[in-house]
């Protein structure tokens, strides 16, 4: 069993951030990357509104590198995948499948995954049309028509704000009513560029290469019949998931899954325990404000640990 001073969960802008921190603090902190890591910016093309690349950056290029960085000042790192977390007492446990790794405090920065409709085509063109964050991507469909999936307030927000570039908006919905809020509804209704598709499902996205997305293959729930919708990209808005799941029965939770944290900080209800980025903010979702979280959980953890002596 291992002794560690820091141990980092997640490897997104949160996770490294936080290690570089850590790291620049002298603490060697143990990242736990996870199978796939770089998060959800692995699969995110060009990224243009994270400050200092003005051009524009690959996600992939910024997650290697934030991870050359974080290693650079002495962060190390294990491509592995947190089962468990546990707390007996000043002692904090982490579990790799069967390795028990203890630890003076914890980061969790596991991030949140969205949720997808499970098309194999939708696999193909991720990240060339098909995205599920408007916020992110938006920019890249100016004066082009684009569908955005989904019936709730994340949907009409994504379709409302899509309507700063896109010529027109579909909102694909399977239902023949909204979920969202009243007040959402209406502000969605007053818009002419936003047109719904109601009753309807995604059978597959259409694309060619080398354009990528071409449009949509829809279903008629109650008919059956299929209808082509062009389109240039598609927005999935039918929720997120954050990665949770290893620290159920240990950190608090809300009925969604996020990390719970002291409002204005970082800390967890268990002391040592901090959470940062996506994991424990269903609000804003983005690589900048999850950097900012992993910054100040470095912080908090340093700041805990300097107060214990460790």
């Amino acid at each position: 069993m291992n002794q560690e001073r820091l141990i980092i969960v997640g490897s997104g802008p949160a996770g490294l951030t936080a290690a570089v921190y850590a790291a620049r603090a002298m603490l060697s902190p143990l990242v736990i990357e996870g199978t796939q890591p770089g998060g959800q910016l692995m699969i995110t093309t060009d990224i243009e509104n994270f400050p200092g690349f003005p051009e524009g950056i690959p996600g992939p290029e910024l997650m290697q590198r934030m991870r050359m960085q974080a290693e650079r000042f002495g962060a190390r790192f294990r491509m592995e995948e947190a089962t468990d977390v546990q707390s007996e007492g000043p002692t904090l446990s982490l579990f790799l499948g069967d390795e028990r790794i203890t630890a003076d405090a914890l980061i969790v920065a596991t991030g949140a995954s969205a949720r997808y409709l499970g098309l194999e085509s939708e696999r193909r063109w991720q990240g060339r049309g098909v995205s599920a964050c408007a916020t992110c991507d938006g920019f890249f469909f100016k004066d082009k028509q684009v569908a955005v999936i989904g019936g709730g307030d994340s949907a009409v927000e994504e379709a409302l704000f899509l309507t700063r570039f896109a010529t027109r908006v579909w909102l694909v919905h399977r239902r023949d009513e909204l979920r969202a809020s009243k007040i959402m509804q209406k502000r969605l209704l007053a818009e002419p560029r936003v047109e719904i598709v109601w009753d309807s499902v995604v059978k597959e996205v259409l694309g060619e290469e080398p354009v990528g997305v071409t449009g949509l293959l829809l279903r008629d729930v109650h008919t059956g019949q299929e209808r082509t919708l062009p389109c240039h990209g598609v927005f999935l808005a039918i929720g997120h998931d954050p990665n949770t799941g290893f620290v159920k029965g240990t950190l608090e939770r809300d009925d969604k899954g996020y990390i719970r944290t002291i409002p204005g900080t970082s800390r967890t209800a268990v002391p040592g325990v901090f959470a940062a980025g996506d994991c424990q903010d269903s609000v804003y979702r983005q690589a900048v404000s999850a950097a900012g979280s992993g910054c100040i959980a470095a912080i908090e953890a340093e700041r805990f640990l300097a107060e214990r002596g460790r």
